[in-house]
Parts: C-alpha cells; sequence; structure tokens
C-alpha cells in the first residue's frame, strides 16, 4: 500500500531510534551510489575543495567504508583543517540564502570521542555545525535562527562507537530529518535557519577551530547538498514520494509575494503620476514644515509666545519679550485669547472689585436666588441662563459653589475637560474651584500663567547628568548622552572602552547577572538565587525536606529513599519491589529507606539480588554498565557508589577520574582563549554545560523544562524560555499554518511570517495570532 501525503506532518515531531539495526550499519549488496542524479551545481563537495591529503597535519589518507572515494584518518589535536579564504566563500556561496540543503557524511568515530564533523562560522556565531558527542551519545545540528538567536537542536543517538554510519541532516525550511544507516531516526520541525552567511566565514573540517571540537577517528564522502532530500544521493531506495514542507510552504509564500509586490506597485504607479502631473509648475527650494503648515525660506510667524523664521529649511525661533504695559484709565493689562503679552483692557467696577471684558461673577439677591453678570463694553450685564442647571450625582457636602457661575459643581469636577488655555508643552491641572496650567517636565514658562512654555537646553545650561565619554545632545523636554565613537554604553548617562561582562573577564557567579561599568564591573545574583553576586546559591525557601539539597530555585534533589517536589514522599522500597533482600530474607520498610531482616529461628546468608544475580555478603564488583561504579552486598543491601579517586595512586583509572591525568595535553583552553582547565573540569559558557576531558572539551545545551503555550520568551540573562500571553512580547511563537493575518494592503500572511512594511525600510512587521 502506498503511503499518502500529510501536509499536516508539517507541524509534528515523529522519533524512529527503533529502526536502528544491531551493530550499525549493514553494508549493502550493490555498490554505492555516490553523487546519485545531483546537479554538480548544487553539491559542495568538501574533501576535493579542500584538496584535502595536501599539507594537513594530523590527516591520512586511509582504506574507507568502500573504494569509490576517498577517505581520511583525523588524528591529534594539533591540525588547522580550515578552508582558504576564497575556498571558502566559494562553498559558502552556494549555500548564501538557501533554506534547503542536507549534510552527508560516512564515518567512523573513535569510542567516546566527542568532535565536529564540520563547522561553518563567523566569530562566536554558529550559521551551520553537525557535531557528534560520544560522551554524551548525541548528534547537534548548530545553526542560527532567523530571529538571530544561537540554536541547538539536540538528537540521542550515539555515532562514537568505532563503528562505520551513514549520516545525513536534510534542513528544508523548519523541517529537519536525521537519517543513520539510511534509517529515518528522527523528524522535527524546528525554527528555521538564517543562512545569509557573511562574507568572511570560516569553514572547518572535523573541528570547530584551532583548539575545540577535535573530531577522531576517519570520515569519507563529506558533502553539503543544496536540496532538501539529499539522503536519497546516500541511500537511493529512499526515493521521496511526498512533497516537503517547504515545497507546500514555498508556492504559498510565492503567492502572497506576488501579491505584495502587485499592491506596491500599484501604489507607486499612482504616486508617481500623481508627482508627474505636477512637475511642470514645480520651484524647488528649502522650506520648513510645522503643525501641517509649511512655511517658506525666511518666512517669520509668531508660534504661541515664539518669534519663528524658516533659515535653511531649519526652523530657529526665539522668546517674545512683552514689555509692561502702559494702560489709561478705565483699563487693566490682562491676556487675550491667542496673544502672548498682556493687553489693555476696559475693566467694569462690581463689588469693589475690578473685572475685565469678559469675566463673569455670581451673587444671590436677598431671596437666595443667584444671579449671573458679565463685564462687557465697561458695564456689568445680566446673563441669563438657557437651561436649568444639571442635577448633581453628589451629596450636598460634596457640592460646591463657584464665584464665577451659578451652577454647583461636584467636589473633584474636570474643569479641564471645559476647555483651557494651556498650549503646546503645557498641561491643564484640575483645583478645587477651577484649572491652571503647569508646564511639563523639561519645559519653563514663557509667561506667568503657564500657558505657553519653551524647552529646557539641559545641555546648554549644564543641568544634564552626562558622565565620562559622553555627549549631551539636547531633546524636547530632555536630553540624551551619546557615547564617544569607539566607546561602549554601561546605562543611559555613561560609557567605557572596554565591556568585561561581554569579553567573560568578570568573577560573576553562572548564577549572577553582570552589569558593566566605567572601570569595572558589578555582578548580581539572578531571581531565585542568593548571595554577592560572586557567589550565589539556589533559594527552595526550606522547602527541601528529609535532607534534600536545592539545586536550583525550588528545585530538590532528592536523598535515597525519598520522592517528591520536596522530597516529602518516603518510597516504600518492600512494596515496589525496589529493594535488594534475597530470598531468605524479609524486607522492612524505613524512614527513608528499607532493611532486610532474618526471620526468628532462621539462619540467613545476608546475600543480595543484583540484576537477577546472586551477590554473597561482602562481595565487591563493578558494574557492567558503568566501569566507575563499585557496589557491594551489605548484609542483604546492595550499595553502589562513584569509584574514589585517589590520584596519589600510579595506576588510578583516568578514564574514571579525569582529574588525577597531570599531562599538559589533557588540559583544555576555554572558549575565551584566557582560562585553562584540567580533565574533569566542569563550566557553563554561554548557556552550554561545558566539560573537559582528556583534552576535548564537550559542550551541551542547558536541560530546560518543556513549555507548553503559545508564546514564548527568554528573559535577560536567563537560558530558558517561559510562557507569556501577549504575542507582542514573544521572542518565538509556534507557526500554525491554519492561523493568518492581515497586512496594510489586506494580503494574508501566514503566523510567524514577517515582511518590511511599505513604504519603509526600518520597519519589519510579523504576524502573531494568538489562541
Amino acid at each position: 500500500m502506498r503511503r499518502g501525503c500529510n501536509r499536516d506532518a508539517c507541524n509534528g515531531y515523529q522519533s524512529f531510534s527503533h529502526l536502528r539495526p544491531p551493530g550499525g550499519f549493514v553494508a549493502p549488496l550493490f555498490p554505492p551510489f555516490i553523487g546519485f542524479g545531483v546537479d554538480p551545481a548544487l553539491r559542495i563537495s568538501v574533501f576535493d575543495e579542500l584538496t584535502l591529503g595536501e599539507g594537513f597535519d594530523g590527516v591520512t589518507q586511509v582504506q574507507g567504508f568502500h573504494s569509490e572515494s576517498r577517505a581520511f584518518h583525523f588524528q591529534g589535536s594539533s591540525r588547522e583543517v580550515k578552508a582558504p579564504v576564497e575556498v571558502s566563500e566559494q562553498m559558502v556561496h552556494k549555500l548564501r540564502g538557501k533554506n534547503e540543503f542536507t549534510v552527508l557524511v560516512t564515518l567512523k568515530q573513535d569510542h567516546l570521542n566527542s568532535g565536529v564533523i564540520l563547522s561553518i562560522h563567523h566569530s562566536e556565531h554558529r550559521f551551520l555545525e553537525l557535531e557528534s558527542s560520544g560522551q554524551r551519545s548525541e548528534v547537534r545540528l548548530h545553526y542560527r535562527t532567523k530571529g538571530q538567536q544561537d540554536h541547538t537542536e539536540v538528537f540521542p543517538y550515539s555515532l562514537a562507537d568505532d563503528q562505520w554510519h551513514k549520516v545525513s541532516v536534510a534542513v528544508s525550511a523548519s523541517h529537519v530529518i536525521l537519517h543513520v544507516d539510511c534509517n529515518r531516526i528522527y523528524e522535527r520541525v524546528v525554527e528555521p535557519p538564517y543562512m545569509d552567511i557573511p562574507e568572511d566565514t570560516s569553514f572547518w573540517l572535523g573541528q570547530r577551530n584551532a583548539a575545540h571540537g577535535f573530531f577522531k577517528g576517519v570520515m569519507q564522502d563529506v558533502e553539503i547538498l543544496v536540496m532538501p532530500q539529499g539522503y536519497i544521493s546516500q541511500c537511493p531506495d529512499l526515493n521521496r514520494t511526498c512533497p516537503t514542507c517547504n515545497d507546500f510552504h514555498g508556492l504559498v509564500q510565492k503567492i502572497m509575494e506576488l501579491q505584495d509586490i502587485l499592491a506596491k506597485t500599484s501604489s507607486k504607479l499612482s504616486r508617481a503620476e500623481e508627482k508627474m502631473n505636477g512637475l511642470d509648475g514645480c520651484y524647488c527650494e528649502r522650506t520648513c514644515s510645522v503643525k501641517g503648515v509649511v512655511y517658506r525660506e525666511d518666512e517669520s510667524w509668531t508660534d504661541g509666545c515664539r518669534n519663528c523664521t524658516c533659515t535653511n529649511g531649519t526652523v530657529q525661533c526665539e522668546a517674545i519679550s512683552c514689555p509692561p504695559p502702559q494702560c489709561p484709565a478705565g483699563t487693566a493689562p490682562a491676556y487675550v485669547k491667542g496673544a502672548c503679552c498682556k493687553e489693555c483692557q476696559p475693566v467694569c467696577l462690581f463689588g469693589g472689585r475690578e473685572l475685565v471684558e469678559g469675566d463673569q461673577k455670581a451673587v444671590r439677591d436677598s431671596a437666595g436666588r443667584c444671579l449671573l453678570f458679565e463685564c462687557r463694553d465697561r458695564t456689568m450685564h445680566r446673563v441669563v441662563p438657557s437651561e436649568p442647571c444639571p442635577e448633581l450625582n453628589c451629596p450636598e457636602s460634596e457640592q460646591i459653589a463657584l464665584s464665577g457661575r451659578c451652577c454647583k459643581v461636584c467636589r473633584g469636577h474636570d474643569f479641564c475637560s471645559e476647555g483651557n488655555g494651556c498650549m503646546e508643552n503645557s498641561d491643564c491641572v484640575n483645583l478645587e474651584a477651577g484649572d491652571c496650567c503647569v508646564c511639563k517636565d523639561g519645559f519653563r514658562p514663557l509667561r506667568d500663567d503657564n500657558a505657553y512654555c519653551e524647552d529646557i537646553d539641559e545641555c546648554a545650561e549644564g543641568k544634564h547628568y552626562c558622565r565620562e565619554n559622553t555627549m549631551c545632545v539636547n531633546t524636547p523636554g530632555s536630553f540624551m548622552c551619546i557615547c564617544h565613537t569607539g566607546y561602549i554604553r554601561i546605562d543611559d548617562y555613561s560609557c567605557t572602552e572596554h565591556d568585561e561582562c561581554l569579553s567573560g573577564l568578570h568573577n560573576c557567579d553562572e548564577n549572577a547577572l553582570c552589569f558593566n561599568m566605567v572601570g569595572g564591573h558589578s555582578c548580581s545574583c539572578k531571581p531565585g538565587y542568593t548571595g554577592n553576586g560572586t557567589v550565589c546559591k539556589a533559594m527552595c525557601d526550606g522547602l527541601c525536606q528529609n535532607g534534600g539539597t536545592c539545586v536550583s530555585p525550588n528545585n530538590c534533589v532528592c536523598q535515597q529513599g525519598f520522592t517528591g517536589k520536596r522530597c516529602e514522599t518516603d518510597i516504600n522500597e518492600c512494596k515496589t519491589g525496589r529493594n535488594t533482600c534475597a530470598n531468605d530474607t524479609v524486607c522492612f520498610n524505613l524512614e527513608g529507606g528499607y532493611d532486610c531482616r532474618c526471620p526468628h529461628g532462621h539462619n540467613c546468608t545476608g546475600d543480595c539480588i543484583h540484576d537477577n544475580k546472586v551477590k554473597h555478603s561482602g562481595q565487591i564488583w563493578v558494574l557492567d554498565s558503568d566501569r566507575c561504579s563499585v557496589c557491594s552486598c551489605q548484609a542483604g543491601q546492595v550499595m553502589c557508589r562513584r569509584m574514589v579517586c585517589d590520584c596519589d595512586n600510579p595506576n588510578a583509572d583516568l578514564f574514571c577520574c579525569p582529574e588525577c591525568d597531570p599531562r599538559l595535553s589533557s588540559q583544555c583552553l576555554h572558549q575565551n582563549g584566557l582560562l585553562t582547565y584540567g580533565s574533569g573540569d566542569t563550566w557553563v559558557e554561554n548557556c552550554q554545560q561545558c566539560q573537559c576531558l582528556q583534552g576535548q572539551v564537550d559542550c551541551w545545551p542547558l536541560p530546560c523544562p518543556p513549555v507548553d503555550c503559545e508564546f514564548t520568551v527568554v528573559p535577560e540573562g536567563e537560558c530558558c524560555p517561559r510562557c507569556v500571553t501577549d504575542p507582542c512580547q514573544a521572542d518565538t511563537i509556534r507557526n500554525d499554518i491554519t492561523k493568518t493575518c492581515t497586512d496594510e494592503h489586506n494580503i494574508s500572511r501566514f503566523s510567524g511570517s514577517s515582511w518590511i512594511k511599505h513604504g519603509t525600510e526600518c520597519t519589519l512587521c510579523q504576524c502573531k495570532v494568538s489562541c
């Protein structure tokens, strides 16, 4: 029966590790199909490009898995198999910008070796690297995501068993398939790789760089095919019957791109026609645009309390100076709407007070009725209200009578909403019986009622906080501290020459945040940890019970015999069968453990049962599955522990006790090239756990708990993602082709897709659809 194609498989995950045949790859009965049906323009034959065998120390030609092509033995740690600049560019050019490719290799890796098969990286960023770790039995694919993040996809599988294996890693957009010995082992949906590789990128074979990741063993047929099903070249019987996810996504994306191009072209054509119609009367000069009004060169205007001029396309303004008004009798100085300075206005005398034109006054007659008067033409005129006072929704004790109106208002009334004279850069503030104007932060008043305000130049007046190695730049209402050329920003107000946090030259704990400062740095423990920053310990708030140890925030490691989040549950080893009591003894459960007791009247041997075998009391043996663990039978119980390392013993097992290896060749160099580690040492670097074993550095991603949510973000200073509900805050989202967004041209976009906003060059839009 022919299996049908399932488009939904593009969003799935499958594991096929059970298909691995015993004993590694079985040699085929037919000759290998090297280069089966592949266009040479799509092939990168790494051995041929590097002309391997000519002058590379530590690399010798040997007999391979087959005799159709050359095979090379990689050994030692002093080799540098790196492509010359021009050769590297030729190979990278075929990969640049591609989202479908396959890495192929036939190899026989030394037992327990951890090494890089090939690496394409620029500085610290690995754009494509395939690594096999024998120490952790993992195949790792390192690459950069479209979000400019470093990503490692880990496939649990052991290649370092000194057996021949055919390996292929096929990438098609967000689809990755791992084949080993022509068996599909893993198929996953991952974040798509970012393959806009810089020109000065390095291409290494059999190592990450000159100091780390040395592959030891034999490699043959190392190739990169710029196609998604490259494993067909290695295993022709695996010819595909279904299209890839990228085939489907590519077709839809092309349709969307054509729609986008059509909409943009139509809009550009329309604007071009409008511009061409007005070319005949076009005269070019530099102008100034202020509040939607265009002013010509040397044109002047008044903006509130400032006189402004358009000079060479730049607006230059000066504050208006108001002379004291000399008002004749019967007039008084007052502000007039639309004018900056006070002007002489006619006054009215009312109740012994002077009121200017337009002022209103409320009084009550002998009957208690409110009468409203207004000053007009030097005379107070009665104002008859056009409608009754509105009903108030507050108690009488909260009602306020005003001097300028007959209707009361509730305490807390919004006078500003009734209209105010506060202009630009001035805010209206409500008072108990009226309102007033207050200048915004960073501005000062141009007149005594604060209705007009001007910007304070903090830089010119020395009212800024810019510190070392910065230049103050004034902005409306504030200022900015710009770093001098070649300096690195520390905070909003200071810069420094060196970033000790970024370079790794700091003494902060691995669970601390490093903050760069002028002349040094400071350390602060991450949330969930306590200490002085150089030493940080996890906090569990006393949750770990029964001798449990706090290893990370709210995470306990329990002693043997206890389980649960807080180690609060005592396991009954007798009921669960997790005990080693022999048949002639009886198991008794104890708090945190158990005891093997001899029934009354019996003569028990004290023997133990281990791996379905009888071990006599007092017998000591080494585990078959772990040569570094020693077990003993003691009164019916099996006790196992790691081998104690005695470095003074010349016969110490260096495999189990790497810290006892005194050889310089067994030491490792830190990634920054400044620190040296001994064999057995471990450390954390860039969210990876690293270990030095006999001169080789092996790093693997720190384990993160699974997050079952639509949107995730990795907080600053942390390594693992957390769930967020706002898609706009998310670093990554689950791409679901069944969900779409509509852009500014009414074009449907898939969830997770991104595009440049029409009419801009620096605005990137992304479709993020919530559940």
